[in-house]
């Protein structure tokens, strides 16, 4: 005996087709809203943590500022306190420049030289004198330009020929001059030479020839 299915399969298959489908397509929109929500909280759990950081460091620049500020004030401070204390030095120093000036003199002025008066206008000494010869003179210069510490850049103003009556009968003839010299400032020195030259500021050279 045949047996005919006079059910309408094709509709009942293409049914089942859209139901699965749908059903996948449900299932697929789930899985992906459910990975899309993961992916979201993880971002905003990493923005979150990330905004932490940010304010942790904002908060520690905000430190790291204001010690800046004061570690320049201190510096500010120590540059004032280097300035009071270089100027008191140099004071101290420059303080005993007329007996440097005079040491100095003693020791340079040849045989022969005589000084008769000085005058200094800051660091500038003009000095005037006599001289037996020309001779002397030039060895006065070499002597403040090479043998010196405090004293350099002699220059000769001017050198004159002159007579000087001893007695009634002797004359000599003898050269007046005029020379400028510069005086160094106890800043200008040395370390070592100034420390030595303080130590023996405190006795008091001889008085230049005059």
């Amino acid at each position: 005996m045949i047996l005919v299915n006079l059910l309408p399969h094709r509709e009942a298959a293409r049914k089942r087709k859209r139901e699965l489908f749908f059903t996948t397509l449900g299932v697929a929109a789930l899985v992906g809203g459910l990975i899309c929500g993961a992916v979201y909280s993880w971002y905003q759990a990493q923005i979150s943590s990330q905004n932490d950081r940010n304010t942790v460091l904002k908060s520690e620049i905000t430190k790291l500022e204001g010690q800046i500020k004061d570690i320049a004030g201190l510096q500010q401070e120590i540059a004032a306190l280097r300035a009071r204390q270089n100027a008191v030095e140099d004071l101290q120093g420059n303080r005993n420049l007329p007996v440097y000036l005079l040491t100095e003199l003693v020791k340079q002025l040849p045989d022969g030289v005589y000084i008769n008066s000085m005058k200094q206008d800051n660091q500038v000494v003009l000095l005037t004198g006599v001289a037996q010869s020309n001779e002397r003179v030039s060895e006065l210069l070499r002597n403040l330009g090479n043998n010196s510490p405090w004293l350099t850049r002699p220059e000769l103003i001017e050198i004159t020929a002159a007579n000087v009556a001893l007695s009634a009968r002797d004359q000599r003839r003898v050269s007046n001059f005029s020379m400028r010299v510069v005086l160094k400032r106890a800043s200008d020195q040395p370390k070592s030479p100034a420390s030595a030259a303080s130590g023996s500021g405190s006795t008091v050279p001889a008085p230049a020839k005059v």
